[in-house]
């Protein structure tokens, strides 16, 4: 009888492992290597999109070749996928691809929202901003905070945002923030400044802070001489609130110069012609603005005018005020002829 050759069981395991080891190779391959990517791409994910209609549209976009594979990549990171809007570079793996779906990993935009800006010129910004989406008005019948907005609202900042967000979430994002800042105030005790008693009564004399001045040094002193204007009932004669109420509350002239004829202007806005704070904040507002107002300078200032350098030159007397008035348009002269 003859004798049948016995294959030692070591080498069904060495055959065993390395079929394992080849099936393992070709599945990362398959996975998580290969790609049928061949450019940059964007690509959105609807709301309420289904995983084999968004296989349906990658396979129609020639972002991957097989819905089956891709359905397979999704129960494996989960089983769902998430809506918006998604940067898939070139050479992008269907794994990676069904990764970022399930996670999220939505392409994202930073909007940089300047200080001292009004609500107009904010949504003018984000109007003019491609990566988002939406208008910046709410509808007829929708009565939201985010649709009665007003200057003083909006905290300006910069913010990273999904690619693709509303431009109304994006204004409701900002003034949630600036909601935040009035909470933590109320909690620390609602303290602010004689004269002032409110939120907005800071928030109103910050926006003229701001306007009046871009430097951080010079903002606690600007504050002080407004203040000290307040309590001695003089009325503050600050000019942009003369530009807010010329320009219907938009706060930019334009390219137009501010005339001697624009101070009698006849608005509760204007600052020259009416006594105590405007009826609200005539821009948005940043930390720094704000907290000039909260912790003025301890200065006896009563006037201030431009220094000719990017700051101000303040006086304490009207006579030294104008000395320092008769300087600038001296150097003003001087930059005009320049």
């Amino acid at each position: 009888m003859k004798k049948r050759k016995i294959i030692p069981s070591n080498k069904y395991v060495n055959i065993i492992c390395a079929v394992v080891v080849l099936v393992v190779v070709a599945l990362v391959y398959i996975f998580g290597v290969r790609s049928v990517v061949s450019r940059d791409v964007v690509f959105n994910v609807t709301r309420g999109g289904s995983v084999s209609s968004v296989a349906e549209q990658l396979v129609a976009r020639d972002i991957i070749d097989s819905p089956v594979l891709f359905k397979i990549a999704v129960r494996g990171n989960g089983g769902r996928v998430q809506s918006g809007q998604y940067d898939i570079p070139r050479g992008t793996s269907v794994w990676r691809i069904a990764n970022m779906f399930a996670h999220g990993d939505v392409a994202a935009t930073t909007v940089v929202i300047p200080e001292g800006l009004t609500v107009k010129q904010i949504k003018e910004m984000l109007l003019a901003d491609e990566n988002l989406t939406g208008g910046v008005e709410c509808g007829p019948d929708t009565d939201l905070p985010v649709c009665n907005l007003r200057d003083g609202d909006l905290f300006p900042d910069t913010y990273r945002v999904a690619r693709g967000t509303s431009r109304l979430a994006l204004l409701d994002l900002m003034r949630k923030k600036m909601v935040e800042l009035e909470q933590n105030w109320d909690k620390a005790g609602k303290v602010a400044p004689r004269p002032l008693k409110t939120w907005d009564d800071v928030v109103t004399l910050a926006s003229i802070v701001q306007k009046e001045t871009s430097k951080k040094s010079e903002m606690p002193i600007v504050a002080s001489v407004y203040l000290n204007r307040l309590r001695d009932n003089m009325r503050l004669q600050a000019d942009p609130t003369v530009v807010y109420a010329l320009t219907g509350g938009l706060g930019d002239m334009r390219g137009r110069p501010l005339l001697r004829e624009n101070l009698k202007i006849e608005s509760p806005y204007n600052t020259y012609t009416n006594y105590g704070l405007p009826p609200g904040p005539i821009a948005n507002v940043g930390l720094d603005a704000i907290h000039a107002v909260l912790s003025p300078a301890d200065t006896n200032y009563l006037f201030f005018v431009a220094d000719g350098r990017g700051g101000h030159k303040f006086a304490r007397t009207y006579q030294e005020h104008m000395k320092n008035h008769a300087d600038w348009r001296v150097i003003k002269k001087f930059q005009n002829e320049n």
